[in-house]
């Protein structure tokens, strides 16, 4: 698993449009201040795994570091190739 160079800004993107996609989705719930980070990661993961938006880990890898990674490799794919975070990739 090869890190990107913008993987935490990444992940905290990838967050923050899963918090859209979640309110736009319905029924899924939402995040709030009172989550957890790794919360909010561990639950994007399986409801885009769900959804089959993102490949899941094999049974017994999913950790939280590759969580992140997954979930900023999903959200890298989703934005427009001139964006900032796409550039260093």
């Amino acid at each position: 698993m090869k890190k990107l160079k913008n993987e935490a800004a990444l992940v905290k993107e990838a967050l923050r449009i899963g918090a859209i996609y979640l309110q736009k989705r319905g029924g899924a719930g939402e995040f709030d201040g009172t989550h957890s980070a790794g919360l909010k990661i561990r639950f994007l993961y399986h409801l885009l795994v769900q959804d089959k938006l993102i490949q899941p880990l094999a049974k017994g890898e999913e950790t939280e570091p590759k969580m992140k990674h997954k979930l900023a490799l999903w959200i890298s794919r989703q934005l427009p190739d001139n964006h900032p975070l796409r550039q260093d990739n």
